[in-house]
């Protein structure tokens, strides 16, 4: 089975944390169906100048 997990701002990161988990502790589960996520960021409310990581970054 697969799961795509939509977030698009910082309080749906929080929420899709317990679903994740939950997930987790699912597949540890033996005999059972193992669950695969997806999560997606939407980027919404992006602003590139508080970015972590630019393209000028010397990482």
């Amino acid at each position: 089975m697969k799961v795509l997990t939509v977030v698009g701002a910082r309080p749906q990161f929080i929420k899709a944390s317990a679903v994740s988990k939950a997930i987790e502790e699912f597949n540890r589960c033996e005999g059972m169906e193992h669950i695969k996520e997806v999560l997606v960021h939407t980027g919404q409310h992006y602003d590139y100048e508080m970015s972590i990581v630019s393209k000028s970054s010397s990482f």
